[in-house]
């Protein structure tokens, strides 16, 4: 009997390192798959940096990008606002020296009114400053028509530039 005994207690020692041996493996791989975990967790959180980076950049570049062709525009904006400022002046004078020059013409066209002697030369006098008042109307508005156009094209000149480098720029798959 006792050798049975001390075979059950062998038996038992033995299972016993067995269970404590497979517990130390079950320890140490269990201690390696989370190293493993932890080193891929860690590059994986190492590469969202990378590519974090890498966005935030990408929208920095977008950012200034953007704010540069804003700048842009307003310089355009004021270019044309100069442009049209200057050019109405100089339309607004011509306007004022061409109604002053028929103002004047109309004067002097009174006066020599009243002092013809007859009917007919009345008719004529009348007659020959209707022509030469439409004629000059009609030359005058013509200028100031082709200044007027010559004006809106100079305008919308740096606008229209703006424009297409907008289309050029922005146009573009990225």
């Amino acid at each position: 009997m006792s050798s049975t005994k001390s075979k059950t207690a062998s038996e038992a020692t033995t299972t016993i390192e067995h269970s404590v041996d497979a517990a130390h493996q079950g320890f140490d791989k269990t201690m390696v798959t989370m190293k493993e975990g932890m080193e891929r967790a860690a590059k994986g959180f190492e590469t969202s940096q990378v590519k974090i980076k890498e966005q935030v950049e990408k929208a920095m570049k977008t950012t200034e990008e953007v704010l540069a062709f804003s700048q842009g525009n307003m310089e355009a904006l004021m270019k044309a606002s100069q442009i049209y400022a200057s050019g109405f002046q100089d339309i607004s004078k011509h306007f004022a020296a061409s109604n002053k020059n028929s103002l004047e013409e109309t004067v002097v066209f009174t006066k020599t009114l009243m002092s013809v002697k007859s009917v007919k030369e009345a008719v004529d006098l009348q007659t020959g400053f209707a022509r030469s008042s439409i004629e000059k109307a009609v030359s005058e508005t013509s200028k100031l028509t082709d200044a007027s156009v010559k004006l809106a094209e100079q305008v919308i000149a740096p606008i229209t530039a703006r424009f297409a480098l907008a289309v050029e720029t922005f146009g573009k798959v990225r």
